[in-house]
């Protein structure tokens, strides 16, 4: 060891054992200190790793192999939930679910509801943006309440004035109170989000999170799935109105289970320090705005993109297949169902990965994956080849989302949890609100150059691929200057 020519004569000058235990300490220092950083750096988990420092290097960690000390686990370990808390997951994946079924009844019935009220698809897909528009209203409302309140109280609420809602649309006489009452239904679906998703992330284990984040989310597309077997089964026996009647089915059953839950104790630790605060509750969320403002921000134009890119790529796509290739209701269904299969495939795969690779990593992963796929999915003539690319570009759409509630939520400020996710995801919504009407009106505008029985066929393959091309780009450009929490304690505010 050399430090210098003072130091070494130093040394000289002191007899050999006196040297040589002196050179040991200060080696054992060293080795001691550096043990002490590995094991803080261990400790720190998979989103706190310390090699990269300044105020851009969570981007550079995106592009770093996964901490050595994360691991995959087995995923039915995962699985193994306590009564309560597998109680409390069934009813926020029944809530989502259930809203899913009925949003989903409007895009599979374009065709006749526009038959019915004589006008065309892209008319009727404005009660889809107006439903798509309104859902901030009831995730700000909605979610103040169950921050305060709790979550059962508020969920039975919207569950049961969704019920009242769906039970009336099958009795609309015209498109104006068709769209009136998907007005009030859009209030209620946007409340029950953030509802579903504070109340299933907080009774949680956090290492089940990911894979239970990918399976919650997928309840819409397991919604989706239901909605296309109930067109399939109903609509061609009993007509469109018999389809709303029936789906409030699912939505009574739920009510009843949601009557037995517990409030979370991370609602309770959240609630407690509230109260004990003297500030009234609008300056903690003032308080609370101008500390996160940014994060605000940026999970807004997230969940925009990410709505754009659900929206865009399901919405539209039975017309699709019905108006421009001249395929059956039945045969629409048949897609429908396949792109779900492969979005509760993606969901679940993805959410339960993101637990090793990371939530914005396995994000990004879906983006690049999935606009490969885009051609497979618009381009074919044939219906095997169009399935296969149903499939595939919902695998990596919903693999995404699937990381969606698990991420919000672990971003989310203290005592925020319902609000936070629900109203930056339906205040996404609403600036997505008109992604199937303007694929409608644009493939409307913008027919095949060949003729169909005399009329001119609507292009709505071309409109799809690029717009969502485009958004897959920018899910991912967001994605990488953002920022992750992943394995955030509830209860406690820290890194588990």
């Amino acid at each position: 060891m050399n430090n210098g020519p003072d130091a070494f004569e130093l040394h000289a000058r002191q007899p050999d054992n006196v040297e040589k235990a002196s050179v040991q300490v200060e080696d054992s220092a060293l080795a001691s200190a550096q043990a002490s950083r590995d094991d803080e750096n261990l400790q720190a988990g998979p989103t706190r790793r310390t090699r990269l420092t300044g105020k851009f290097s969570h981007i550079w960690e995106l592009f770093e192999r996964p901490d050595p000390s994360s691991r995959l686990q087995n995923p039915l370990v995962l699985l193994r939930l306590s009564p309560r808390q597998a109680y409390t997951f069934s009813v926020a994946f029944l809530g989502w679910m259930v809203d899913a079924i009925d949003f989903f009844c409007v895009s599979m019935s374009t065709t006749e509801l526009g038959d019915a009220f004589g006008v065309e698809p892209s008319r009727v897909t404005s009660a889809i943006t107006v439903t798509l528009m309104l859902r901030p209203v009831g995730a700000l409302v909605f979610g103040v309440i169950a921050d305060r309140h709790g979550r059962r109280i508020p969920l039975m609420v919207n569950l049961f004035l969704f019920t009242i809602i769906e039970l009336a649309s099958g009795f609309s006489h015209n498109l104006s109170t068709f769209i009136g009452l998907r007005a009030v239904y859009g209030i209620l679906m946007g409340g029950e989000w953030g509802l579903g998703s504070s109340l299933a992330m907080e009774a949680l284990p956090v290492e089940s999170r990911g894979i239970f984040s990918g399976i919650l989310q997928e309840g819409y597309a397991v919604g989706n799935l239901v909605a296309a077997m109930m067109y399939y089964a109903i609509v061609p026996n009993l007509g469109w109105r018999a389809l709303y009647w029936i789906s409030i089915i699912p939505a009574a059953i739920t009510i009843v289970l949601a009557y037995f839950l517990d409030e979370t104790d991370a609602w309770r630790q959240a609630r407690q320090a509230q109260r004990a605060s003297s500030k009234p509750y609008y300056i903690i969320v003032l308080d609370m705005l101008k500390q996160h403002w940014l994060r605000c921000i940026y999970a807004i134009v997230l969940m925009a993109a990410m709505n754009f890119l659900s929206h865009g790529s399901q919405d539209l796509y039975p017309t699709f297949l019905k108006k421009q290739h001249g395929f059956s209701p039945k045969q629409a269904t048949v897609g429908t169902i396949v792109g779900n299969l492969g979005a509760i495939v993606g969901g679940m795969f993805f959410g339960y990965i993101s637990e090793y690779l990371g939530r914005r990593r396995t994000i990004a992963i879906c983006a690049i994956c999935g606009a490969c796929f885009i051609p497979l999915w618009i381009l074919p003539s044939k219906f095997g080849q169009l399935l296969a690319g149903a499939f595939f570009i919902q695998v990596f759409v919903q693999g995404a989302w699937g990381v969606i509630p698990v991420y919000l939520s672990e971003i989310s400020p203290e005592g925020f949890r319902a609000t936070f996710p629900g109203l930056s995801y339906q205040l996404g919504n609403l600036v997505s609100a008109s992604a199937s009407q303007i694929e409608a009106a644009m493939g409307e505008k913008n027919p095949l150059p060949e003729l169909r029985d005399g009329a001119r066929v609507p292009n709505y393959g071309r409109v799809q691929g690029i717009l969502i091309g485009a958004i897959f780009c920018c899910v991912l450009v967001l994605i990488v200057v953002g920022r992750e929490e992943r394995g955030k304690s509830f209860t406690q505010g820290t890194k588990s």
